[in-house]
């Protein structure tokens, strides 16, 4: 196996710099996002959705973002606006929180969370490859581990905000104006992000045309059953408050926790995949469909666990699926590469998400078995490309 060349200690410096930076900016925009994420399941049933329409909504969302990020990718690969692109996803998607504590009906609500979802469906593949363009330097594991765990970072900071909120009003709907203030740091953190970049990646070199390599296409599938069979945390809060599991501002409790576990994952994961490849993505993924079972057929004890294994697993994924991408794809085809897998992934995540939805108003078991099973199948898949994968990151090189 051919040694990658080494990398200047200067440069490695410079690299780890701006991924702090740009994992800054994750992190408010996250305890943003995040905060809202935490009580958006009952906070929707408060305005009288049913399970059913929370599972919708909060597909559709991720469907809407991922599917857009299709286009915002190659966008971003033929402008090379990596900048501004990133700069009006985050603004849109940092404003709209808010505005949910005036909402008033769940139908208003739902679009709300559809427009907070386009601003991050333009700013995802455009950050990813400023990302992608740096963690080379210091191990694309490691890398996107550490930006991963700063944003759960303010994963884990929005929802204690909001358990805090929640718990002195005893209401939903006005903790969503606490969020405006990380909102606004967001703003903060990506200017020094952007004074910051290293002046390597501010003149990138003209695009040399090349396709995307075919165990790509087989990866993103592999993706795409994993997030089909992974189940949405509103629907799992949902499932608390409607079995009264738990009082409504440990809701947000658990999340923040759970958000917690994924940071620390996701450091632990981005380490050990640039030393053992995807094999860290497969093991991450059979924890965390134990989370179906305990989460939803669990009492208070199990849901706990539950929503552990759940975080275990976003953490594996954050660290590994978009570091694998980075390791194949060209840097000047990353954005279109990125777009695509958030495409693919977002609307699978999407049919899961209505498919558990309506399961659970059907039977928990069938819900349970449907997601157990998409995983595991997802676990095989990513088993059976592994090979090809390992010799398209030496074919890279």
């Amino acid at each position: 196996m051919t040694a990658a060349p080494a990398i200047p200690e200067h440069d490695r410096r410079g690299a780890i710099k701006f991924i702090i930076c740009l994992g800054a900016v994750s992190l408010f925009a996250d305890m943003t996002y995040e905060g809202a994420y935490s009580i958006l399941g009952p906070y929707l049933k408060e305005l009288g959705a049913t399970a059913g329409e929370v599972g919708l909504i909060a597909g559709l969302g991720e469907m809407i973002a991922a599917s857009l990020r299709y286009f915002t990718g190659r966008l971003a690969d033929r402008t090379k606006a990596y900048w501004t692109i990133a700069l009006l996803g985050y603004g849109l998607n940092l404003l709209v929180v808010p505005l949910l504590a005036i909402a008033g009906t769940w139908q208003a609500a739902a679009v709300l969370v559809v427009v907070e979802r386009t601003g991050k469906a333009l700013r995802g593949p455009a950050r990813d490859v400023l990302l992608s363009a740096q963690t080379h330097k210091v191990g694309h594991g490691w890398g996107f581990g550490l930006h991963a765990a700063m944003d759960q970072t303010g994963a884990v900071l929005g929802p204690l905000l909001m358990v805090v909120t929640v718990a002195r009003i005893h209401h939903f709907a006005p903790a969503f104006l606490r969020l405006a203030f990380p909102a606004a740091l967001a703003f903060v953190a990506m200017v020094a992000a952007r004074l910051v970049e290293p002046a390597d990646a501010k003149a990138p070199k003209p695009a040399v045309p090349q396709e995307l390599p075919r165990v790509f296409w087989w990866y993103i599938a592999a993706a795409g059953v994993l997030a089909c069979g992974f189940a949405d945390f509103p629907l799992l809060s949902f499932h608390f408050q409607n079995a009264r599991l738990v009082a409504p501002e440990t809701i947000p409790l658990l999340y923040a926790g759970a958000m917690a576990v994924t940071g620390a994952t996701a450091m632990l994961c981005g380490k050990l995949f640039d030393r053992h490849g995807i094999i860290v993505l497969v093991i991450g993924t059979f924890i965390s469909l134990a989370s179906l079972p305990l989460g939803f057929l669990g009492g208070p004890v199990a849901i706990v666990v539950g929503v552990c294994c759940w975080a275990v697993g976003i953490g594996a994924q954050d660290a590994t699926l978009r570091a694998g991408i980075a390791q194949v794809v060209s840097m000047h085809k990353r954005g279109s590469a990125f777009g695509a897998f958030n495409g693919v992934f977002g609307v699978m995540w999407f049919l899961g998400s209505v498919v558990m939805g309506q399961l659970y108003q059907v039977s928990l078991v069938a819900l349970v078995v449907f997601g157990v099973g998409l995983q595991l199948a997802a676990a095989v898949m990513f088993l059976w490309v592994r090979r090809p994968l390992a010799a398209a990151v030496e074919a890279a090189r």
